[in-house]
């Protein structure tokens, strides 16, 4: 990584990590084994939709672009020497795959230009521009599709209402994404909470005339489960004192799901500051709210984190995470899942990995990576269904058994033709499913007795499963 223009630009290569989301699961008959559920209702199907990242991450309060640079940045408030000033962080991130990459020697290089514009009404107060180069050594580090491209700078100005421009360009191609957000810089008194800031790292400032020297995690992602841990740095400018702070994570309805304390320790200067140390096995799944307060002052300060399941599957819960699994894996493997709480959670998450990974060797479970992509590419297949696209009766044959070996479809000039066929071949099932389109607008459906076959076919791919 080249900085240039005073910018600072990380790659930081995150593991891969094992991924999952949600699914509504099969119901069990007397058997044991799954057996045909009724239709899915609306209300089942828009829990079940795909979730809209960019309008989580903005439900957050972080900055995300509509751009076909799609990255999200974020803004924390920190002390400065005085009130009067207040040093201002903003981080963004972004996948490598939205940038072009060119090869260099044995390396692959891509480079994007960042401009970062702070205006006070009509006046120009701030801004900073320059172009970053990234290198990898594989190409295939070049798709990654994790926060790995991380930018952040620092900015002193004064307390006040501005209006921050962030915007991306990608220099090897026209892709380029921007986006204009009002932000209030508050007035940090002696004594006060600055902003919570979750980090990859970070090694704490010893006085307000220095920085902080941390890599920003923008998206404030935690993995959920086994011993993943998000760390949040926190300051108290105006103090030589060790000052202790109670921490909690509260989800939906002001529920406390973790609570703990640390001591902010002073290091020479006017300024105490320390690490909060947040585990992702204990806050559950989806969106939740971090608050920081001075054990002995009416002071709080507060960062959402987002739990997630694998950098590009965020979910809304952990029942929602069960539901999508519906054809993956058999009910007594959903089970556990379904009956864990709390805590139990993490620990039957990871039960449930170990026992479904296909090659335990790879830090990854490649059969849930495959499951999902075909979730992913449903959507993308059979928008047109007439509902979400695998829980259509095409995706949810792709899904679950996978792509047919053959598709038989008779030759027709009129695409908008009524009562067209569409016949899905399985060999191994000895399966052939008869998809009508009745409307001429695409809209294929199966006939009951075909459903029904489809859901046999099914239960005996999750039957054999181990």
């Amino acid at each position: 990584m080249v900085p240039s223009h005073g910018l600072r630009a990380l790659l930081f290569a995150l593991s891969l990590t094992s991924l999952a989301a949600c699914a509504s699961r099969p119901a069990v008959g007397s058997d044991g084994r799954p057996r045909a559920r009724p239709a899915t209702t609306e209300a089942q199907e828009a829990i079940l939709s795909p979730v809209n990242v960019l309008e989580l991450y903005r439900g957050m309060g972080l900055i995300a672009a509509r751009g076909i640079i799609p990255f999200v940045a974020r803004v924390a408030f920190l002390p400065d020497r005085t009130s009067d000033s207040t040093l201002v962080l903003v981080s963004m991130s972004m996948a490598p795959r939205a940038i072009a990459f060119a090869r260099e020697g044995e390396q692959y290089a891509g480079r994007y230009t960042v401009r970062l514009d702070l205006r006070r009404g009509v006046t120009l107060v701030r801004r900073l521009e320059g172009t970053e180069t990234i290198r990898v050594a594989t190409f295939r580090e070049t798709s990654r599709a994790d926060e790995s491209v991380i930018w952040q700078q620092y900015v002193r100005v004064a307390p006040g209402e501005y209006s921050l421009n962030l915007g991306v360009r990608d220099e090897g191609s026209p892709r380029a994404a921007a986006e204009e957000v009002t932000v209030t810089v508050p007035r940090l008194a002696s004594r006060t909470l600055g902003s919570p800031v979750p980090v990859y790292e970070v090694v704490a400032r010893s006085s307000p005339d220095s920085l902080p020297r941390l890599l920003a995690r923008p998206r404030a992602t935690v993995l959920f489960g086994g011993d993943s841990v998000v760390p949040v740095y926190v300051e108290i400018g105006g103090t030589r004192e060790a000052t202790r702070v109670r921490a909690e994570v509260v989800g939906e309805g002001d529920a406390v799901l973790w609570r703990d304390s640390t001591v902010l320790l002073g290091r020479g200067g006017d300024l105490v500051s320390g690490t909060v140390l947040v585990p992702g096995a204990d806050i559950g799944v989806g969106v939740v709210t971090l608050r920081v307060m001075q054990a002995d002052r009416p002071d709080t300060a507060a960062t959402r984190l987002l739990v997630t399941l694998g950098d590009d599957l965020p979910v809304a819960g952990f029942d929602e995470l069960v539901r999508y699994l519906r054809f993956f894996a058999p009910e007594y493997r959903l089970e556990p899942l379904t009956k864990s709480t709390g805590a139990e959670r993490a620990v039957a998450w990871n039960a449930f990995l170990k026992a479904t990974d296909p090659n335990p060797s790879t830090s990854e479970n490649e059969a849930l990576r495959e499951y999902f992509a075909r979730i992913r590419l449903a959507n993308q297949r059979f928008r047109d269904d007439g509902q979400i696209g695998w829980l259509s009766e095409r995706g949810m044959a792709f899904v679950g058994l996978g792509d047919p070996d053959n598709i038989i479809e008779p030759v027709t000039q009129d695409m908008m033709q009524r009562n067209r066929q569409q016949v899905w071949v399985y060999t191994r099932w000895r399966l052939q499913l008869v998809f009508f389109d009745q409307t001429g607008l695409g809209r294929w459906r199966l006939s009951p007795s075909a459903s029904s076959e489809l859901q046999a076919a099914i239960r005996r791919r999750l039957a054999e499963l181990p």
